[in-house]
């Protein structure tokens, strides 16, 4: 399952440590996330933020999460329907939804 997400005006790191605890509560382990900062030519930054998740010790997903200078936060979250079950992935759909539905872009 892969879910792609654009929200307007909020925090990457929010987002994260959200995340953080949704997949938790849905029983998978997330790794510690990594924070990259990139310079951009207008002097701007633009900073990007990965992690990954395991169940049962293997890995089964992951996150990234980027945020634009124009105060866009993009998320892809994959998860490997293989090991994850449809009842997990749709509950965290769900609470990703109720949580940050007033912040995302509608296309």
């Amino acid at each position: 399952m892969q879910l792609r997400k654009t929200y307007q005006n909020l925090n990457p790191g929010m987002l994260c440590d959200e995340i953080h605890a949704l997949v938790q509560k849905v029983g998978i382990k997330a790794e510690e996330a990594k924070l990259q900062t990139y310079p951009l030519p207008s002097g701007a930054t633009q900073s990007r933020i990965a992690m990954t998740f395991k169940m049962g010790g293997k890995e089964c997903g992951s996150a990234h999460i980027i945020e634009s200078p124009a105060g866009e936060t993009e998320l892809i979250l994959d998860l490997q329907e293989a090991l994850v079950p449809d009842e997990k992935a749709a509950l965290l759909q769900e609470e990703l939804d109720f949580i940050f539905g007033s912040y995302e872009l509608k296309w």
